[in-house]
């Protein structure tokens, strides 16, 4: 019985879905209203975040076959990666270090301890793979999974907005700059808006995440010695 708040869960996103249609917001885009939906429902039946967790755990455990379904879209964009891998390759692999230091740095001159600096510091990739590198360098991946669901928040509604002001006209930069710091949320608007910045924001989170995997312990580990 208490799984039915997966089927809550879905019936939230279709109904954002429907509503997200009509709208054509990019600030209120999908995933913004199903987590207004689902805050509102939990609020108005009183029913605890826990329980809900609970009960969402057939869709929570799909977390990690998202990591897999990953490669899809890299796939999917092979030939362009292969046009341009040596420009995609720098850009992305120095978003990733920013997106780890300037996290890290932050939270260390708000006073956080090496615990929280290490939580903090793969807020800019997917969950399954933020909660995973949290795990590896001493931090705590269930305050990880938030820090990636605001920072993913926060470029889904803004993201493509305030690129869009600074000038940023060419598809390609808008979407590998979405993609490194607002991962799956973030790729999910720019296709909404420009299927073509979507595709290079699918490029830019997958290899992100594989990137930042491979140096967040380093990054860690400097920054450690620095502070």
């Amino acid at each position: 019985m208490i799984y039915l708040y997966s089927l809550l869960t879905i019936a939230a996103f279709f109904t954002a879905l429907q509503i997200s249609k009509r709208l054509k917001s990019v600030i209120l885009n999908t995933f913004v209203l199903t987590v207004i939906i689902l805050i509102a429902v939990l609020l108005l039946c009183h029913i605890p975040y826990d329980q809900y967790m609970q009960g969402n755990a057939p869709l929570n455990n799909l977390l990690g076959l998202s990591v897999v379904a990953l490669a899809l879209p890299l796939y999917e964009q092979l030939r362009q990666i292969s046009q341009r891998w040596k420009i995609i390759l720098f850009i992305t692999t120095v978003a990733s270090v920013l997106s780890m230091v300037s996290g890290a740095i932050l939270a260390w001159l708000l006073g956080a301890n090496a615990e929280i600096v290490a939580t903090v510091l793969p807020k800019s990739v997917t969950t399954p793979i933020a909660m995973a590198i949290a795990d590896n360098i001493g931090g705590i991946p269930s305050v990880a999974a938030v820090g990636v669901v605001v920072a993913g928040l926060q470029g889904s509604m803004f993201g493509y907005l305030v690129l869009k002001k600074l000038k940023l006209i060419h598809s390609q930069a808008i979407g590998l700059s979405v993609g490194s710091v607002s991962h799956a949320l973030g790729t999910v608007s720019c296709m909404d808006i420009d299927p073509k910045a979507g595709g290079y924001s699918s490029i830019s989170l997958v290899l992100c995440g594989i990137i930042s995997s491979i140096l967040a312990p380093l990054v860690f580990k400097i920054i450690y010695l620095i502070v």
